[in-house]
């Protein structure tokens, strides 16, 4: 489950179709929502079935997406339709149409003073083997023949995705099964999807059943991770340029992102004990 968040930004695009009624639609890229969208059924007990699934093989992907489409976030229309409305909505779109080109140009980041959040982004992308456009072509894949829209929800929920690794830099939690069970929560509270809770606390409670002994304080870091999102404003919803030309401990304070104090605890619970919080799973069956 060392992937499940990184997984779950391709969902936080909230594919705003049914799943069970797919048809090719026509483009209009200048409207807000095309009015042939299908909106998206809650259904918790799919949502768990998923879940359930998902634990079986954590490299599963798609039942991640499952997940999201059965707990649609009710909230995401009406932000999206607050920020695309909005003058500084509207110049981002103008000067940011489309984030993957931007945030893959690490000649283009690797220009910004040393300590920025362009280089600590460059260095987690470039250590960790990912890049945006990757996130993007494996949400395709799991898209498949479903219909594009190419409408301004689309793009709004673009953001989130493409933003998610920006996450991880900003917050300073890992790639490991904590550290993104922490980045889902600190996301829940940027963009309220019950998906995104659900699976940062059925996740950690999986966590702890199998690392209780440790004592690592996994639920603590989880709701710490919670806490620090919902201080922070929307990472999605800013200029990301901006972002990146910043300082790194500058955003971090501006932005109210203070270090995670039960999360570095945690994994030195795990460490006393003998298990790699990198390899937590694992070493934990």
């Amino acid at each position: 489950m060392e992937n499940l968040a990184h997984s779950s930004a391709f969902a936080a695009a909230e594919p705003a179709y049914d799943a069970d009624s797919v048809t090719p639609v026509a483009v209009l890229p200048t409207q807000f929502s095309d009015p042939r969208r299908v909106a998206l059924k809650f259904r918790p007990l799919k949502a768990l079935h998923h879940f359930r699934e998902l634990i079986k093989d954590k490299e599963n992907t798609e039942e991640v997406f499952h997940i999201f489409e059965s707990l649609p976030n009710r909230d995401f229309v009406p932000s999206a339709r607050a920020f695309t409305a909005s003058p500084r909505g509207e110049a981002i779109r103008a000067s940011e149409p489309h984030l993957p080109p931007i945030l893959d140009d690490h000649a283009a980041l690797r220009r910004f003073p040393a300590g920025s959040v362009a280089h600590a982004y460059c260095d987690f992308m470039e250590r960790e083997g990912l890049s945006s456009q990757g996130l993007v072509d494996e949400f395709e894949k799991f898209r498949g023949d479903r219909p594009r829209y190419d409408d301004l929800l689309d793009w709004y929920s673009n953001r989130n995705r493409d933003t998610h690794d920006l996450l991880h830099v900003l917050t300073g939690y890992g790639r490991d099964a904590l550290g993104e069970q922490c980045v889902l929560a600190f996301t829940y509270s940027q963009n309220p999807s019950l998906a995104n809770l659900f699976i940062a606390y059925a996740g950690g409670a999986n966590m702890r059943r199998m690392v209780k002994k440790t004592g690592a304080p996994i639920f603590a870091a989880i709701r710490e991770g919670q806490k620090l999102g919902k201080a922070c404003p929307r990472v999605s919803e800013m200029a990301i340029r901006e972002l990146l030309a910043m300082p790194l401990e500058a955003a971090r304070a501006k932005f109210g992102i203070t270090p995670p104090k039960h999360y570095v605890k945690a994994h030195a619970a795990l460490r006393a004990a003998g298990v790699d919080p990198y390899d937590l799973l694992a070493k934990a069956a």
